[in-house]
């Protein structure tokens, strides 16, 4: 008789919530943080980060849109061209809700209809060091 093929146990608190982990696991800013990133004054501090050797790519190359920071300005460029990247900025097209339109949605006001934002890729300044 051979050894039973026991491979995990169940009564193991690494795999209680398990579904939880995968859901979480790839967790990236929601759409209304976004559009908060993209704000004149956040939009610099986060085009123009300080050099940090803990973040991929030392948080040189960041696509706003998309919340992700690449290892060089060539993928950062390849990701630009990526279906991933132009679906992003067509969500972000869609201006966010906001507690007023939330208010007016349920009867406490006049519905207004819901604006368009124009959404474009941000401009990538190469440096020649």
């Amino acid at each position: 008789m051979g050894k039973s093929k026991q491979i995990g146990n169940h009564k193991s608190d690494k795999k209680k919530n398990i579904a939880k982990q995968w859901k979480t696991k790839r967790r990236t800013k929601d759409l209304d943080q976004i559009h908060n990133d993209m704000k004149a004054g956040n939009m610099e501090k986060l085009l123009h980060q300080e050099v940090d050797h803990d973040v991929t790519g030392s948080a040189q190359n960041y696509c706003l849109h998309c919340a992700r920071y690449f290892v060089d300005l060539k993928t950062l460029k390849d990701h630009f061209k990526t279906k991933i990247h132009k679906r992003r900025l067509k969500q972000l097209r869609e201006e966010p809700y906001t507690q007023e339109e939330a208010e007016r949605a349920a009867g406490m006001g006049s519905y207004i209809p819901h604006k368009a934002v124009e959404v474009q890729t941000q401009p990538v300044v190469e440096d020649m060091n």
